[in-house]
Parts: structure tokens; C-alpha cells; sequence
């Protein structure tokens, strides 16, 4: 609670061992309060937190023998690379010798062999990441918290990091629980991924099955792009007849685009098919995006760009068509 807001309730969630863990959600779903309860920089107003079944609610930070690494990195400025890294391990009262081992180690892990020397404002933000991830890992705690912690890298930066990320958790093995907005690297490194909103688990599974398997509508629409199938002027053919109180969902890459007199595919019986009028089309590297008019209702068609493709342009009538076993069902 803060005051009389309560950032999150009744949240209830175990996290495996070994697992990588996202909470993801926007601004304002209680991700990062959760992370905090976890953390020990918050005190929850009712309820109890277990780590290997022992309680820590009551436990200051600094004694729930965990790594953190958050989004400013905060490193020490005053210290070089190498005193960064040998600081959590000093505080465990391990020996010089040792330290410089697990250092050089590390290190050399992460591919900063010969930036030991160096202070943290001689770094890129990559190299930064790197340290801040060492330094949290190097004790070897049976926890890992990450808070945003791709949020202040430029987007070729990220990529990088996130498969960096990737490799260690392997390597490792740390019950790691991240929170972050971004739907790319929440789907990149976890194992299962928490969507949050207003305080409250909204769904909790694997990225695949959130992604192609949404229960909600702020689900679908927050993981990804989605086409919600309502209010439209033809009837959603489905595998299976809706359950009370749903509507039809459909992601833009399901959906193929052709010319009108095209000939159809092998499968046509399999499909659905509808025709709609070009409003954009938006050329996106290796994918194209299309916003179609179809039945009184705007589409997403998203396509991989290939070599011979017909390329369409907004006025132009187009046939859709979708396999009736790619229509889910998602709560309004």
C-alpha cells in the first residue's frame, strides 16, 4: 500500500528453481513493486514472502543473500571494474586470493579480461551492463532480480545483451525474476512470463502459450499485435463455437493477403476467406504491414518480405484468408 493505493493485491506466485521469471506489464501494473517486495526495498502490508520456504518479510536487503541489477547499473563510480566485482564477494568474507580467481574469472567471461582496471564512467553502456550483471552473479546467489535492466540500451545494444543474458542464465543456472515493458525481451529470455495490470496478475504462462494462447483482450492486444474479430459485417468461422463471453482474436501474421483473382491455396477448405480495400502499407525491412478495411472493421496483415511478392497499395482490393484453427477466443 502506498497510503491508500494499493499498488498490488492479491498477488500470489511461485517462481521454480533455476527458472527465468518476467513480470511484464505498463506503467502502473505493480511489476515493480513486486520486484521490490522481493527485493526487501518494500515491506508488504499484509501477506509473507518465501525464499527456499523460509520466511524473509521480516529479513533488511542486504541479508536475503541475492543479486540485483538494475537499470542505472549502479555501479560504484569510485571504484575500478575489478573493485566492483570483489566488493560483494569481500562482504562474504572470502580471502584476496580467492577473489582475484572468481574475478578474473568473470572477467573473462563476459569478455572484459582487459577493462579491470578501468572506472565505470570509461565504459560503454554495454560494457556497464556487463559489470553490473557480473558483480550480481559472482557470489553465486540462489537469487537474481533484474529491474529493467536493457531499459537504457539503444536497441542493437539490447539484442545483444539479451541473448548475453541468455548465455549466463545457462551457464549459471540462477532462479533469475525479471521485470520489465518491453514485449521482445520479455518473450526472448523467459521461461514464463507474468503480464500484470492494475496491480493484479492478469495471465501467467510461457511465451508461446501467452502469445498464442492469450486469455484476455489486454493480453493479446499488450503481447504483441492482435485483430480483435467483433462489430464486423462477416461471421468469424471457427474450429470450435466461441465460450460465453468472448470475442475472436487473430494475429496479423495468420493472415494471408492476395490479389482478388489469385488462385487459392491447396488448403482452401481449411480457411476463411474475406476481401477488404488497402488503407496503408508499411514497409518495415524484413516485414511489411498492411492496414486493410474488411467487413466494417480495420485488420493488421503482417508479412515476411520475399523476393517476387505483389506489393499492394492503399485503394487496392485485396482477398484475405486465415486458417479457421488460428481463431482464438479471448475474454472482452
Amino acid at each position: 500500500m502506498y497510503g491508500a493505493v494499493s499498488a498490488v493485491s492479491d498477488l500470489s506466485l511461485a517462481v521454480r528453481r533455476g527458472e527465468f521469471l518476467t513480470i511484464l506489464g505498463p506503467s502502473g501494473s505493480g511489476k515493480t513493486t513486486a520486484l521490490m517486495l522481493l527485493a526487501g526495498f518494500v515491506a508488504p502490508s499484509k501477506g509473507d514472502i518465501l525464499i527456499a520456504g523460509k520466511s524473509v518479510v521480516s529479513v533488511p536487503s542486504y541479508r536475503r543473500d541475492q543479486g540485483i541489477v538494475f537499470q542505472s547499473y549502479a555501479l560504484f563510480p569510485h571504484l575500478t571494474v575489478r573493485r566492483n566485482l570483489e566488493f560483494p564477494l569481500e562482504m562474504r568474507g572470502i580471502k584476496a586470493a580467492e577473489r582475484a580467481v572468481y574475478v578474473n574469472r568473470m572477467l573473462e567471461r563476459v569478455h572484459l579480461k582487459d577493462f579491470g582496471s578501468r572506472m565505470p564512467s570509461q565504459l560503454s553502456g554495454g560494457q556497464q551492463q556487463r559489470v553490473a550483471l557480473s558483480r550480481a552473479l559472482i557470489a553465486d546467489p540462489p537469487l537474481l532480480l533484474l529491474d529493467e535492466p536493457l531499459g537504457a540500451l539503444d536497441r542493437s545494444l539490447r539484442e545483444q545483451m539479451q541473448g548475453e543474458i541468455k548465455s549466463l542464465h545457462r551457464e549459471f543456472g540462477q532462479t533469475t525474476v525479471c521485470v520489465t515493458h518491453d514485449q521482445e525481451e520479455a518473450l526472448t529470455l523467459s521461461d514464463r512470463i507474468v503480464v500484470m495490470r492494475a496491480g493484479q496478475i492478469e495471465q501467467t504462462d510461457t511465451p508461446e502459450a501467452l502469445y498464442d494462447r492469450p486469455a484476455t483482450r489486454f493480453v493479446a492486444k499488450f503481447l504483441g499485435e492482435a485483430n480483435i474479430l467483433e462489430t464486423s459485417a462477416f461471421k468469424v468461422e471457427a474450429d470450435a463455437g466461441p465460450p460465453l463471453g468472448t470475442v475472436a482474436m487473430l494475429r496479423p501474421e495468420r493472415i494471408c493477403v492476395a490479389a482478388q483473382g489469385a488462385p487459392r491455396r491447396a488448403d482452401a477448405d481449411k480457411r476463411q476467406f474475406v476481401t477488404g480495400i488497402v488503407e496503408d502499407m508499411i514497409y518495415a525491412g524484413p516485414l511489411r504491414k498492411y492496414h486493410v478495411r474488411a467487413g466494417g472493421i480495420g485488420l493488421i496483415v503482417r508479412e515476411h518480405v520475399a523476393a517476387g511478392q505483389q506489393i499492394f497499395r492503399p485503394g487496392d482490393e485485396v482477398r484475405l484468408d486465415w486458417l479457421r484453427s488460428d481463431v482464438r477466443f479471448v475474454t472482452a
